[in-house]
């Protein structure tokens, strides 16, 4: 069933190697183990992702495209998982990511306004960067292991019963 799905909504890595736009980047992106589905690549790539979501700067997609190139994981699965930070899911994702900085650095969280400005980036974000990318890094590190792992345990499954629903089918007398 995977493998129909996979077949009918994913071109053929050969076809994506092919591409003259990719081929003008070098032979780093035409290696295979940035565009095949298997358990390493896949569960490497969501990691990368979900690392790269947590990160407060610019150009995420492009950092989950560099560190899934680095680690030879899925580009495909790496640069969307980018996506679960969004500007509806930002504001309470980084105020987590503060509050775990101020845990961790056994600190008060501080009162502040937020303004899309730069005079609060300069003035605001001054009393509260260092628990905000310390938590950041310790959240992003966090959700890309347990994404690996969970990835990991669904692959599994996902042979698991692939395996045992292969025995019922070939079980003599059915």
């Amino acid at each position: 069933m995977a493998k129909k799905l996979i077949k009918k909504y994913l071109p053929h890595p050969k076809r994506i190697t092919d591409n003259r736009l990719i081929k003008m980047l070098g032979p780093r992106l035409q290696e295979p183990d940035l565009w095949h589905i298997n358990r390493k690549s896949c569960s490497g790539a969501v990691a990368v992702g979900l690392f790269f979501a947590f990160m407060p700067v610019p150009f995420q997609m492009l950092l989950a495209a560099i560190g899934a190139i680095y680690f030879r994981c899925n580009i495909l699965i790496a640069v969307p998982m980018v996506w679960l930070s969004n500007p509806l899911t930002m504001p309470p994702m980084f105020y987590f990511c503060y509050w775990i900085g101020t845990l961790l650095l056994g600190i008060e969280i501080s009162a502040f306004h937020f303004e899309l400005t730069f005079e609060w980036l300069m003035s605001g974000l001054l009393d509260i960067w260092q628990p905000f990318l310390l938590g950041c890094f310790v959240v992003g590190a966090a959700t890309a292991a347990i994404g690996f792992a969970f990835m990991r345990l669904m692959w599994r499954y996902h042979i698991w019963t692939h395996i045992k629903e292969r025995r019922l089918r070939n079980k003599p007398g059915s």
